[in-house]
């Protein structure tokens, strides 16, 4: 195939898609059949299944049982804002970030003590088996899943102290940084990694979407100077919410 031309279903896949994002097929219509796709462009049985296979892979078009396959509705992703400045002895960035759009958060969590794995021993920088409390957050919007969190802290740090557990205690409900200065320890600076990855089964169970889908992945790290003293995983749905960042410039 000469460089630059498209295989016969990424020609059918970009004008199906083109009349999704003008609005010829608006969402929960009918994606046309098959033998529809095959008469209309005059292609193969198989260049018509691949051309679907890609509206589904890309988000664009989702299977009902015994129904057939529709047009998905794509809102405008909405934002998530992480900042790099919070007033001292305030609510965690969730807590702060709902009350800055005015939107009504809400949020689940459970604590358990674990032994931390070797990825998450190498994060903080303890080692394998070491006990660690473990914090699994679903956050909501207005109602909606809009992220997963699961965080470590090493009890080492944490253990037999007033801020063992995150939500509970007189501390509870804090961020790090605040819990931390309670036990006069500094918290002077966070690392946050982004990445991009599909989503697993029971991820998008938890968060409405489909398996496989993108997520976002961001990887924090808070640091008592050069310490670890808590690592977490955010999983949001990339399809519904963008990760906004609101810097300081000094």
């Amino acid at each position: 195939m000469p460089f630059g031309e498209q295989p016969a279903y990424l020609r059918v896949a970009d004008d199906l898609r083109s009349k999704i994002l003008g609005g010829i097929l608006p969402p929960h219509t009918r994606l046309p059949s098959q033998a529809r796709i095959r008469r209309d462009y005059g292609v193969s049985d198989t260049v018509a299944l691949e051309a679907r296979k890609v509206l589904m892979a890309e988000g664009f078009v989702e299977g009902r049982s015994g129904s057939g396959t529709y047009v998905r509705e794509r809102p405008e992703p909405r934002s998530i804002s992480r900042s790099g400045y919070r007033p001292s002895y305030g609510p965690t960035p969730f807590r702060q970030e709902q009350a800055d759009e005015g939107c009504k958060g809400t949020w689940e969590s459970v604590s358990t003590q674990e032994s931390a794995s070797p990825a998450i021993a190498n994060r903080l920088r303890i080692q394998p088996d070491d006990r660690v409390m473990c914090t699994r957050y679903l956050f909501r919007t207005e109602g909606e899943p809009m992220m997963l969190s699961i965080s470590w802290e090493p009890l080492a740090i944490t253990g037999r102290t007033p801020v063992m557990l995150p939500e509970e205690g007189p501390l509870g409900g804090r961020g790090v940084v605040d819990r931390m200065a309670a036990i006069d320890i500094v918290v002077d600076n966070v690392v946050e990694e982004v990445s991009s990855r599909p989503g697993l089964a029971a991820e998008t169970a938890e968060l409405g979407g489909v398996p496989g889908h993108a997520v976002l992945v961001v990887s924090r790290t808070f640091y008592a100077s050069d310490r670890p003293v808590e690592t977490a995983d955010l999983v949001i749905p990339a399809d519904r919410f963008k990760v906004v960042y609101h810097l300081p410039v000094r």
